[in-house]
């Protein structure tokens, strides 16, 4: 036999691929995110957030490809026929749910209630959801629960301890007997999606019944993430209306509550979480807040979801844009790299303006969450702006990955690369908490509800006057708000200027003036297309690429 060593190719040598992106430090290399840690208040959490950012350019880019590629399994039975409805994960969700509850991406404000908690979370955050978004649902929905768990005094006494715990205990145990939980949320209904006055699970009151008190509860819901966790807090109805209550996965007296998992949803995307229909059969739950309140009890876990829904489309967009600038300065056609051809600039620049808009709007938002407690003004401003960037992020986010992926061509459609999973994930944050009619929706139901909301945005906005382009924006959406003709059919356009006054106005006070020229100019002033690509020709494109991700 012969013992020619054979060539991996015989036909040809591999040349002009890009090297794999790994070793890739999210937070050495993004200016802005970097800026705005400080700016935002949170300079103090520098040294955490890039300790995780070096530990994300390792072994967490593998999990995030397992856990994907094995997504979760719905065991109803043990071998012995009893009911037992688990959810059997691979490995590496759990790696990914351990290192995000080691780094309080689950509860960092509760456990360090500083200035700029928020913001620090906001920060770590947004670099694990660009390594794996699926784990970042259980994980915002535990660090949302608090706030909503607040109305009811005694019950957060019991619980905080738990979800504040640094240690991700996922055996399935009563609360009680692990080291730290997690949490979840169940709204909706077949019949109502997210017209939740439409619920028709019912709450029986066990005793005497009020806040606090236990109750059975008796219904489904539609939408039930990440069934596996410890606690949810769900509506049902009580004779005094629509309540909310807390209801575990197993009952204080060590039993198994009657949570059915009737089956898994068969997602687009968010394949490593588990999404699941539930049935309750008297299942044992306490009531948290006010009978009858309880949308307005469980609103308070919906605001903080909604903000990580922003921070979530912020990092996929950044993540579509450093893959599609690292292929193209390693990829040359028609005698260039890609980076350095006229129009891949102009398209890389425009992709540019929107990921860094998105960054630095949710940045903004965080540390008006740190300030809800101690500023009127900084509550009215979360209250409005929350919904309105939440609607204009959420639908930008499914537009910018299409174009990043569309940079790398036939290589960024194939499942080795994670455009695919990136394109796949970008819809669900405009869908959860809240689609985009919602959104907009609920923008004029607060202007309307809550008029002190007003004068906040524009406040905010104002910050960044004499700048015409934006000056003569702020004065048509004025103007626009003052008729409340067909005000509910035009509340796209609305909440959509809304969102880019905004955040025009915070480019213009905390970027580069040519990105923040650029912006302007291409959506506000429109010189240009809607397409991405379209900038005018005097826009600095090549500088502004290197600005957003430094070569």
């Amino acid at each position: 036999m012969s013992n020619v060593i054979v060539p991996p190719h015989r036909t040809h040598d591999v040349i002009n691929q890009p090297p794999p992106f790994e070793g890739h430090d999210l937070f050495v290399t993004d200016p802005i995110l970097s800026a705005a840690v400080d700016r935002e208040g949170a300079a103090w959490a520098r040294e955490d957030i890039a300790a995780l950012a070096h530990i994300l350019t390792g072994e967490p880019l593998r999990w995030g490809v397992l856990a994907n590629t094995y997504p979760p399994v719905l065991r109803n039975y043990d071998r012995y026929g009893n009911r037992i409805d688990e959810v059997e994960y691979h490995p590496a969700y759990h790696q990914l749910m351990e290192l995000a509850v080691a780094q309080e991406l689950h509860a960092l404000p509760w456990r360090t209630p500083r200035p700029g908690a928020h913001v620090a979370r906001a920060a770590k955050f947004f670099l694990q959801s660009q390594v794996e978004a699926g784990h970042g649902c259980p994980i915002s929905m535990t660090y949302s629960v608090l706030p909503a768990l607040r109305h009811q005094p005694e019950l957060a006494a019991e619980w905080e301890p738990r979800i504040v715990s640094r240690e991700y205990d996922p055996r399935s145990l009563p609360a009680n007997q692990k080291r730290g939980v997690i949490c979840g949320m169940a709204m909706t209904e077949k019949q109502g999606g997210s017209d939740v006055r439409a619920n028709t699970t019912r709450a029986e009151p066990i005793d005497r019944g009020g806040p606090g008190a236990a109750y059975w509860i008796t219904g489904h819901k539609w939408f039930c993430s990440a069934p596996m966790s410890d606690a949810f807090l769900m509506l049902a109805y009580t004779p005094q209306g629509l309540s909310c209550f807390l209801v575990p996965r197993w009952r204080p007296d060590g039993v198994r509550n009657t949570i059915f998992i009737q089956r898994l949803k068969d997602k687009l995307g968010n394949r490593s979480n588990a999404s699941s229909e539930i049935e309750l059969d008297r299942a044992w739950g306490r009531m948290v807040g006010e009978e009858g309140r309880g949308v307005r009890t469980i609103i308070e876990m919906v605001n903080h979801t909604r903000l990580d829904c922003i921070i979530g489309s912020a990092a996929a967009m950044r993540q579509a844009l450093a893959q599609a600038i690292h292929h193209t300065r390693h990829r040359s056609a028609f005698g260039k790299r890609l980076v350095e051809q006229p129009l891949m600039q102009n398209v890389l620049a425009d992709l540019c303006l929107e990921s860094e808009a998105a960054t630095v709007a949710m940045m903004r938002l965080a540390r008006a969450y740190d300030e809800l407690h101690r500023d009127p003004g900084a509550r009215h401003f979360a209250r409005l702006a929350t919904a309105v960037i939440k609607y204009w992020v959420c639908k930008r986010t499914p537009v910018t990955v299409a174009e990043a992926l569309e940079c790398l061509g036939g290589a960024g459609y194939v499942e080795e690369s994670i455009l695919p999973r990136l394109y796949r994930e970008a819809p669900l944050n405009g869908i959860w908490e809240g689609s985009g009619n919602v959104m907009c929706l609920d923008v004029l139901r607060a202007m309307s509800k809550e008029p002190e909301t007003v004068p906040a945005f524009f406040a905010e906005v104002a910050l960044g006057q004499g700048v015409p382009e934006l000056d003569e924006a702020a004065r048509r959406l004025r103007s626009e708000l003052e008729s409340l003709d067909s005000i509910q059919y035009r509340a796209r356009h609305i909440v959509e200027q809304m969102a880019l006054v905004l955040q025009a106005s915070l480019l213009v006070r905390s970027s580069d003036p040519m990105v923040a020229e650029a912006f302007c100019r291409s959506r506000l002033a429109r010189e240009g297309g809607r397409a991405f690509g379209t900038l005018p020709r005097d826009v600095p494109a090549e500088r502004i690429v290197e600005r957003s991700l430094p070569a």
